[in-house]
């Protein structure tokens, strides 16, 4: 399974409990409520997707939706 642009802004929306038009995708994302028990939440979920090489450390060190979907982008393509 493929996670798509678009399931991977669904996903955050919905773990911040937020629509996902009010994301900023070049916000850093704990400004909009994201923390470290969440960042694991989604990485299980895009694991469970058929993205095991998703890692903590990748979504932690840059928290912006522009650097997660380049991150899930790059490791689609591998």
């Amino acid at each position: 399974m493929i996670v798509t642009e678009e399931q991977a802004l669904t996903d955050i929306a919905e773990i911040l409990y937020v629509d996902v038009a009010e994301l900023e995708r070049d916000v850093d994302l704990r400004d909009q409520g994201m923390d470290s028990v969440r960042i694991m939440a989604l990485v299980q979920q895009w694991r469970q997707a058929g993205l095991p090489e998703v890692d903590f450390i990748a979504l932690a060190e840059d928290q912006r939706i522009e650097h997660w979907l380049t991150v899930l982008k790059t490791l689609q393509n591998q």
